[in-house]
């Protein structure tokens, strides 16, 4: 039995704080196996419908491969003549940041040892279509400013729920992604 599986593993809020804790360890201990690397492919269906999917990625070293792809189909409503056949790729950003500030505010309340009992969060975002038509070069192509409002239920004071979100928004990867410029290349193959 190795040290490890002696431990009594510590769950907090459905995440094993003993496991993460282990995996901070082995990345200071190795840096090259905080590298991954998370890749997707599309298919276009017929007018703004589209089929992504993500399957293999690399990381911890080694290549990766689900038991199934996950696919996301993407559409748009009717008023954005679409058949409304999925979430539009704005929507789908919204669900990418809402699972990732979650997901970064539950690991970081874990260390820590604050239970969490609920969290519920809001993502409001403006887009005037005038940038993506081309009709005013003066108007962004995408969301004008994102408004995100969580709503927390935790015995933990308002103070580190507070500190929590913070954290969230300081942690999150696609947070990161959003609210920074990040280098982005097209080309055709």
């Amino acid at each position: 039995m190795t040290q490890q599986s002696m431990q009594e593993e510590k769950i907090v809020n459905g995440v094993n704080v003993t496991d993460l804790y282990n995996t901070i360890d082995a990345v200071n201990e190795q840096s090259e196996i905080a590298k991954f690397q998370f890749k997707a492919s599309n298919r276009w269906i017929n007018g703004a419908n589209n089929k992504t999917s993500v399957d293999e990625f690399y990381g911890a070293c080694e290549n990766h491969s689900r038991e199934a792809p996950f696919t996301f189909e993407k559409d748009e409503p009717p008023v954005l003549l679409g058949s409304d056949k999925g979430a539009n790729p704005v929507e789908y950003l919204f669900a990418a940041l809402a699972g990732c500030l979650t997901t970064s505010l539950v690991y970081h309340a874990a260390a820590r040892g604050i239970e969490l009992d609920e969290i519920e969060s809001t993502y409001e975002g403006d887009i005037d279509l005038r940038g993506f038509l081309g009709l005013d070069e003066t108007v962004r192509n995408g969301y004008q400013g994102i408004t995100v409002t969580f709503s927390i239920r935790s015995d933990a004071p308002r103070e580190q729920l507070e500190e929590l979100v913070e954290l969230a928004q300081q942690r999150s990867p696609v947070f990161d992604c959003v609210a920074n410029p990040v280098p982005v290349s097209a080309k055709l193959a």
